[in-house]
């Protein structure tokens, strides 16, 4: 299905032009994608994504050996999974549902690596049998891989480190504070040695992986982390007299502007940042694997929703509409750390132009934090506008939360062709039907916990 209309374009790896999706939202609700029976969507810009894979692939150019895998919890869905992979990207895993999603999208297991720090025998037995890579998150970890490991399996195995390099503005998006769950701890005594001693007893072991964290961490302190670990990565390998260690995985959590359009900070930034702290991280000397997914995602997509209604209370305008915790959770319930620029639009889809209006954006939920915006000024919003979450490709509506027994909403990608301006939109994911909802909450087994007589 197309829609004619008039939308700029953005280039290849270039921060996107203001309105950009301007048009993609008229077309959505002229062709129905948006409305009365369709009051919440999700929209990915498909040539966004392919920019934002090549503003990668470009910055680690003059680097060799380098494995670019997308994070899969930062959108699980299998057409977009399947858009990645063929642009050249693997996929980086942390559970077997997510592991499912990547092999159905076509990475060969090859290029999937899995990480997660509560790994269960059958995950490990699994991954070990496909030949997908395994970053072991503990010292026990390794233990249990030496039980399950069979010398043929082809699975690159490393071991995560947490380099102890300190937190960024958002505590839970910190992975490499003094106490974080995830790695070894390479600070704490004793831990080194151990570290040293888990290489030695094991030629498999190739792969040192650390990540620091992702929003909310500046370059420097990512650059930090990823330096402590090739320091370990020479240590180890000098002190074995082997080159053991032949890869680093190095993470990804490339930080995203939510602030405007403007993508800040960029791939080359991060090279530049790495570059200044580990030297000799581009040498050759190891191959590199990355894990970037909201970097790649964020600004290549948006939410849309109905307004239902607007109400007055205590000289506040709130606007209640259908896109909430449900699908926008982080900014719910951390509002000041994610977030969102809102757009305003017509019940045509049209940009709403006019006096300002101090206005709270709502959700559906039925909590009163279910706020999405405090104090925004727009154009003053009415009952069938429509409001635009920008910046949420990743993290938002792939993964809804199920609060209320609210459906899914439907996802489109969309491109905008060259001189026509034409929008055409491709579904990616249905929208979640009641017959969906009452099947996921137990309707085949209506009765089990019914008692029967005799």
């Amino acid at each position: 299905m197309t829609q004619t209309t008039s939308a700029p374009e953005h280039e290849h790896g270039t921060a996107p032009p203001a309105g950009r999706y301007d048009a993609v939202v008229e077309a959505a609700v002229q062709q129905g994608l948006m409305g009365e029976g369709h009051p919440v969507a999700g929209f990915i810009d498909t040539e966004g994504v392919r920019a934002s894979v090549g503003a990668l692939h470009d910055a680690f150019a003059a680097t060799p050996g380098v494995l670019h895998t997308f994070a899969a919890k930062a959108c699980s869905l299998i057409p977009v999974l399947r858009l990645l992979a063929g642009c050249g990207m693997g996929c980086e895993v942390a559970s077997p549902g997510e592991l499912r999603l990547a092999l159905e999208a076509g990475f060969p297991a090859s290029r999937i690596v899995l990480d997660s720090p509560a790994k269960t025998r059958e995950e490990i037995r699994l991954a070990l049998a496909l030949g997908v890579a395994v970053n072991a998150d503990s010292l026990a970890e390794l233990r249990r891989i030496d039980a399950l490991r069979n010398p043929s399996t082809t699975s690159v195995l490393g071991l995560r480190i947490n380099p102890q390099v300190g937190g960024g503005a958002i505590g839970p998006m910190s992975t490499a504070t003094d106490t974080s769950k995830f790695g070894v701890a390479l600070r704490d005594p004793g831990a080194r040695e151990a570290i040293v001693e888990a290489f030695r007893e094991r030629p498999w072991l190739t792969r040192l992986h650390a990540h620091v964290g992702s929003q909310g961490c500046p370059l420097e302190l990512i650059a930090a982390g990823v330096a402590r670990s090739h320091e370990l990565a020479e240590e180890i390998n000098g002190t074995l007299g082997v080159r053991q260690i032949t890869s680093l995985d190095i993470g990804g959590g490339l930080p995203v502007n939510f602030a405007d359009e403007t993508v800040r900070p960029t791939y080359a930034d991060y090279v530049a940042a790495l570059t200044a702290a580990a030297p000799g991280l581009f040498s050759g000397h190891y191959a590199l694997v990355t894990e970037f997914g909201r970097s790649l995602l964020a600004k290549n997509g948006f939410i849309g929703a109905r307004v239902e209604y607007t109400k007055d209370a205590g000289g506040r305008r709130i606007v209640l509409t259908h896109a909430g915790a449900q699908t926008a959770t982080r900014t719910v319930l951390m509002p000041d750390a994610w977030p969102l620029r809102i757009g305003a639009f017509g019940p045509d889809g049209v940009p709403k132009g006019g006096p300002v209006l101090t206005q709270d954006i709502a959700g559906p939920c039925c909590f009163a934090g279910d706020v999405v915006a405090y104090g925004r000024e727009l154009p003053e919003l009415a009952e069938d506008d429509v409001v635009v979450l920008y910046d949420t490709g990743a993290y938002y509506f792939s993964t809804p939360w199920a609060y209320n027994s609210l459906p899914r909403p439907a996802v489109y990608g969309f491109r905008v062709a060259g001189p026509t301006g034409a929008v055409t939109f491709a579904t990616v994911r249905e929208p979640q039907s009641l017959d969906s909802i009452a099947a996921e909450s137990g309707l085949a087994h209506v009765d089990a916990l019914i008692e029967r007589d005799g």
